[in-house]
């Protein structure tokens, strides 16, 4: 059995390659070309990483179907040391990714056209069952899905000068909802 530790020690802090971005946001009714866009940059995502072992999977806002959202595809990649850029990174960047975000315990590349993010986590990481969590409850539950978009279309109306800030805005709302869903799956 392989080492499950990691190879060296994971980075510190939070480092953001382009720094803080003032972008644009808005919503766009769901769009069935999301989860084509998704199989494509999967296929891509795979064929840079055949020689790691990874999943892969679609999550966010265009991962449910009938969701408004920032047309934007999340994936999260799983990787068994996230430590072991050289596994991953490298490789995705000559796919066509760039580097946006490196901070402890998560990476992320984005398309140049920025309408594609992929988070890459360690397997382990309770992050990705939380995104599973949430994009399979919000499948199902039509009473949390208008929930959730009421709270981004209203928090839609502010200024924003960082989509972090906007992403931390609806944690509350998220994390009710999560805690639903837990409940449910008990």
């Amino acid at each position: 059995m392989k080492n499950l530790k990691p190879r060296r020690p994971d980075v510190g802090d939070v480092e953001l390659v382009g720094g803080i971005e003032n972008r644009q946001l808005g919503l766009k009714h769901y769009d069935a070309r999301w989860h084509s866009m998704y199989l494509d940059h999967q296929r891509r995502i795979r064929d840079a990483l055949s020689a790691t072992q990874v999943e892969i999977e679609h999550i966010g806002s265009t991962s449910v179907p009938g969701l408004a959202a920032k047309p934007i595809i999340d994936i999260v990649v799983t990787v068994h040391d996230i430590t072991a850029e050289e596994d991953y990174l490298d490789v995705l960047v000559a796919a066509g990714y760039e580097l946006r975000v490196r901070e402890p315990g998560h990476r992320m590349v984005r398309t140049p056209a920025r309408d594609v993010h992929v988070h890459i986590l360690e397997r382990r990481d309770p992050a990705v069952d939380d995104y599973l969590l949430l994009r399979d409850h919000l499948r199902t539950d039509a009473d949390d899905r208008t929930l959730y978009e009421g709270t981004k279309r209203a928090l839609l109306t502010q200024d924003w000068d960082d989509m972090n800030a906007y992403a931390e805005a609806k944690s509350e709302v998220i994390s009710a909802i999560k805690a639903r869903a837990r409940g449910r799956r008990e």
